[in-house]
């Protein structure tokens, strides 16, 4: 894909200001002869060609949309969503819309609360969240509703009021997709596990809707008596609680992990023969899919969900354009068969 230079880019090449840039592609001030060769030259040679549109938005209102979401740094799930912001930034500076990330800590309620404080005080005119907190996200929308700022969701599917719309995945039919490919892979009639890591499984419904629609699945199953066991451990005590697991678990047979933390699992159990099915294409995770150590992974698909709930914003912002209450990705399956073409993509 061909690279989409932001005037900053172009300065940087070229050796000047944005504000040089800026004057001689919409031809309008002074510049010098020598800047005006050095801009043209780098234009020429990146094929340049002015978005018309932006250009004949350039002098309407600027609009601040602010995304709210978990550190990156601290769980690389995250990652692909900050690429997604950047490539936002990169495809919508033009039109006078500056995209701001916040980061919280997903272990830490307090720092998800503080930083919606801190956006809250600024004025956006749209904020896209995370509303990895049920009971304070309830508030904190509220908050923002009644400051006249406009809020969208993605990754977790939180019914709510005020809230323009979610983007993501229907996480009840996840949980039912990975009962039925657990069905397929373990003996009839054996015992499961499912996991919760390093989240309040009380106050994360994105976990309570994966195992509910898991349940749902056996529990439909006529003439079947699968043995179902609920955990939640926190990543630094995840180690004692597999001991415990395997120690009291009798014939274990498959394990159902409900976030992205599925390599620890396939870590611990590596030798074992318990299937694994799990969630996202980290790193860690893909390792042990290669090997068949985890049999499947949910692709949720998190830089198409930024990119797509800050597009929907921007839509709106600019264009009043209408913005679906919901819009559902697909729930992608991948094993080490077709992990390579999600990769290429």
């Amino acid at each position: 894909m061909t690279k989409k230079h932001t005037i900053k880019d172009i300065a940087e090449l070229a050796g000047v200001s944005k504000g040089t840039v800026d004057r001689v592609i919409h031809k309008r001030g002074k510049v010098s002869t020598k800047a005006l060769e050095k801009v043209n030259a780098v234009l020429n040679e990146i094929d340049y060609k002015p978005n018309l549109l932006a250009r004949s938005l350039k002098n309407t209102k600027e609009y601040h949309v602010c995304v709210i979401l978990p550190d990156y740094k601290e769980d690389s799930f995250w990652l692909p969503c900050f690429e997604g912001i950047q490539e936002a930034i990169n495809e919508f500076s033009a039109f006078g819309i500056f995209i701001e990330p916040f980061f919280f800590n997903t272990n830490s309620v307090q720092t998800f609360i503080d930083i919606n404080k801190k956006v809250l005080e600024l004025s956006p005119n749209a904020v896209l969240l995370t509303p990895l907190f049920y009971k304070e996200t309830i508030t904190i929308v509220n908050n923002y509703a009644a400051s006249n700022i406009i809020v969208s969701k993605f990754n977790n599917q939180l019914e709510t009021e005020n809230t323009k719309n979610f983007v993501g995945q229907d996480l009840f039919k996840s949980g039912r997709i990975a009962a039925s490919l657990m069905k397929i892979i373990v003996p009839k009639n054996s015992n499961i596990a499912i996991i919760h890591i390093d989240e309040d499984f009380k106050n994360a419904i994105h976990m309570q809707e994966k195992e509910k629609g898991f349940r749902d699945y056996f529990f439909d199953l006529a003439n079947s008596n699968y043995q179902i066991t609920t955990y939640s451990s926190k990543n630094a005590d995840i180690e004692n609680k597999l001991t415990y697991i395997l120690n009291t678990s009798k014939n274990l047979a498959g394990i159902f992990v409900t976030t992205s933390k599925t390599y620890k699992v396939a870590e611990f159990t590596k030798g074992k023969d318990i299937k694994i099915i799990g969630y996202d294409l980290l790193d860690e995770n893909i390792k042990y899919l290669k090997n068949n150590h985890i049999n499947f992974l949910i692709h949720q698909n998190p830089k198409k969900q930024v990119f797509l709930g800050l597009t929907y914003l921007v839509e709106y912002l600019l264009f009043n354009k209408e913005i679906p209450a919901k819009s559902l990705l697909p729930i992608d399956i991948v094993n080490a068969e077709n992990l390579e073409t999600y990769l290429e993509n």
